[in-house]
């Protein structure tokens, strides 16, 4: 399987393919995963409880990081969206207000791995201020609506 080397940048992936084209099952949810776990707390109050307001979880991280996404799953990915509201984040950091980077990808290297990636929709904002950025996915031929 495919390793990702900017964990940001594969929640994007798994958002698209989790909750946009519902092509990966079963899509992560929070409540449920903690619930499996003995948690009985709602995630935003056990993320108080823990002190991870403003953190992705431990339990989601380890959810993410061991999740496998299959090179022909990656080539069904044309499009990725970056936006304070993707489910994704939710699901990762329920306290989170989008107020600072926890979620900005800080690395181009993954793009290989989704090479069907045509537009990056976000990235205007998401790399403001890291023209580097926006030249990788220029060069590539990735639309940055």
């Amino acid at each position: 399987m495919p390793t990702f080397r900017d964990f940001n940048f594969k929640l994007l992936v798994a958002d698209r393919l989790m909750y946009d084209d519902e092509t990966l099952s079963p899509a992560f949810d929070l409540s449920e995963h903690l619930r499996g776990l003995g948690i009985a707390e709602a995630p935003y109050e056990y993320a108080c409880k823990v002190g991870k307001e403003y953190q992705v979880l431990d339990e989601a991280r380890a959810y993410f990081e061991a999740l496998e996404i299959s090179e022909d799953r990656l080539a069904t990915v044309d499009t990725i969206l970056f936006d304070g509201g993707n489910q994704v984040f939710a699901e990762c950091a329920p306290v989170w207000d989008g107020e600072d980077d926890l979620f900005d990808v800080r690395s181009l290297d993954d793009l290989a791995l989704v090479p069907n990636l045509r537009t990056f929709q976000g990235a205007e904002d998401l790399f403001h201020g890291r023209p580097e950025m926006l030249e990788v996915l220029t060069a590539r031929g990735i639309d940055t609506d």
